[in-house]
């Protein structure tokens, strides 16, 4: 499989409570980034994110086999021949998620549910509880995680043991840190990181915008306005991802030393 790809994110002002709106919004930016091979969208792209109560928050979730949405995805997936990640607002057996789904013109591939809630989300969510897969779409292979996820170091390293290449990073920011902290992850991990942000303010809560790529270097290849709709996609080399040598002597995975990292597994 060809090293280069195009890939990249949408950045939207997803709008609380109008998953039709928000479906025609999208549509309207997929087909501008109809060219890339992988594209990524925000968190809770959806529902909107700042839910007035638990009752609201479940009228707008879906179940991934039955979601309108998703089925949305896949279709605009198809139109493309493009892989989409995207973050949604899942129901599953009555209880809720914050979760992202990868889909692929052949339909769903996989989903990921986000570990690390933040603020108000424990009022609304269950803490996710199927890991960290990685998915392989062929050309590369992908992990995902959300939003506030990215402040633990743990969950990017596992990720990459496991050997993703791009890790996908659908988000709803308010704090003014990940944008610095995810190219850092990515230089300590090799990998590229795709952060698809939303702007905007809902209710109480205003969203940062900034969407950003970086590579394995740790360099952050393009960035989005704070306040804006916004199409990014960039040739991503994929063998610097899979060159893990910092130095002719030293790998940035084979170097570790577990044993002396026992201390965190508590």
């Amino acid at each position: 499989m060809p090293d280069l790809i195009k890939a990249g994110f949408i950045q939207f002002q997803p709008i609380l409570g109008e998953p039709e709106t928000n479906i025609s919004k999208l549509t309207a930016l997929l087909e501008q980034a109809s060219e890339a091979d992988l594209i990524v969208i925000p968190e809770l792209a959806n529902s909107g994110y700042n839910f007035e109560s638990k009752k609201q928050a479940n009228e707008l979730a879906e179940e991934i086999s039955k979601s309108i949405f998703v089925d949305f995805l896949i279709v605009e997936a198809r139109k493309s021949n493009s892989f989409i990640v995207s973050g949604i607002n899942e129901s599953d057996n009555g209880k809720l998620y914050n979760s992202s789904v990868l889909v692929g013109p052949k339909g769903l591939i996989g989903k990921y549910r986000k570990i690390h809630l933040f603020l108000n989300e424990f009022d609304f969510f269950e803490r996710g509880n199927i890991g960290l897969p990685v998915f392989d779409i062929g050309f590369c292979k992908i992990g995902m995680l959300i939003c506030f996820d990215w402040i633990f170091p743990e969950v990017w390293r596992i990720l990459t043991l496991k050997g993703a290449e791009i890790i996908c990073h659908p988000s709803n920011l308010v704090l003014p840190y990940a944008q610095q902290a995810v190219p850092v992850h990515g230089m300590i991990n090799r990998t590229f990181n795709i952060t698809a942000n939303r702007y905007g303010t809902e209710r109480d809560v205003t969203f940062s915008g900034k969407s950003i790529i970086s590579d394995p270097l740790g360099k952050t290849l393009t960035s989005a306005s704070p306040d804006k709709d916004e199409v990014q996609f960039i040739i991503m080399d994929l063998s610097l991802a899979k060159n893990k040598m910092i130095t002719s002597r030293n790998h940035a995975i084979n170097d570790r030393v577990p044993e002396e990292y026992k201390d965190l597994a508590f």
